[in-house]
């Protein structure tokens, strides 16, 4: 089967080609090194299946396919802050661009949504039909409501042309191949703590999140591409909450790092606690997360060990 791959060079992009590689289907990923790496994409070019383009993907572009997976847009605050009205337009008319290469060839198109669409949630679990709590003029709107607009556009095709669509809510990813400089949270404390430098907690850290490692979050992905008659919205995530705290000693002790932990204000609409409810996901596609934080967390540091 021929499938693209927006955003192929990022960390979720670079999981999810070699896993359909292995599954024996020919990959084209688009990436224009916003955030992804050539050496990702190195990994990946001896395998013949395997295409590269680099290209934005707010520029139309035309790859006749069966499959495309909607990966294209940064998902760190560090990296959607800097260019906002890029993050902005890239969820939209990259969106809309990539609906329309769907509608022309009867692609089924999966949408990379994420929990970020819930704000600063009031209700905790979140399931799929809460409708969230986000600050349509804060620093993080170009990607909250990118993304909710992005499902919006999803939808209306659906309804008004047929476009196949699916959407998956993503919830904090971690594992190898993340970027070492990329604002998240596993990986900041990982690099601080290998360091042996202070790792540093914004806010009182008794802010919570869950925390799924990459595979877990490729096989649900995968899964509900291929499931029939289900349209989603559906939340991908580990259903286990962690404060930041626990997170940051979590860490500590799996480094036998003589790191510190220090505080710093909390950034402005940053959630305080951030959990999904997978009881859809469970029920339509057979999906829950099988690997465990600390499994998850080991591995993560042997990656950044060997790079650092």
């Amino acid at each position: 089967m021929k499938i693209l791959v927006t955003g192929g060079a990022g960390f979720i992009g670079f999981h999810l080609c070699s896993a359909l590689l292995k599954e024996g289907h020919q990959i084209i990923a688009v990436d224009n090194f916003f955030t992804g790496t050539k050496e990702n994409i190195a990994e990946l070019s001896h395998n013949k299946n395997f295409t590269f383009v680099e290209h934005d993907i707010n520029i139309s572009f035309d790859y006749p396919v069966e499959r495309i997976y909607n990966l294209a847009c940064p998902a760190s605050p560090v990296h959607y802050q800097k260019d906002p009205v890029k993050t902005t337009t890239t969820n939209v008319l990259g969106m809309i661009n990539v609906l329309e290469l769907a509608k022309k060839y009867g692609a089924k198109v999966l949408q990379a949504s994420t929990s970020e669409i819930y704000g600063d949630p009031l209700e905790s679990p979140q399931n799929e039909s809460y409708n969230g709590n986000v600050n349509t003029l804060g620093p993080r709107a170009c990607y909250d409501e990118g993304k909710r607009c992005a499902e919006t556009l999803c939808m209306d095709y659906f309804r008004q042309y047929g476009t196949k669509v699916k959407i998956v809510r993503i919830f904090n990813t971690y594992g190898p191949n993340m970027y070492k400089d990329d604002g998240r949270v596993v990986s900041n404390f990982i690099i601080q703590a290998l360091k042996n430098k202070d790792i540093t907690v914004y806010g009182d850290g008794s802010q919570t999140r869950s925390f799924q490692y990459i595979d877990d979050l490729i096989s649900g992905m995968i899964l509900m591409m291929e499931k029939e008659d289900f349209t989603g919205p559906v939340n991908l995530g580990n259903p286990h909450e962690i404060s930041i705290n626990e997170l940051a000693k979590t860490i500590i002790g799996l480094t036998g790092s003589q790191s510190k932990i220090v505080y710093q204000d909390l950034p402005e609409d940053d959630p305080k606690r951030r959990f999904p409810d997978i009881l859809l996901a469970k029920k339509m596609l057979g999906w829950e997360p099988n690997i465990a934080l600390e499994e998850g967390l080991k591995k993560t540091i042997n990656y950044f060990r060997a790079k650092i």
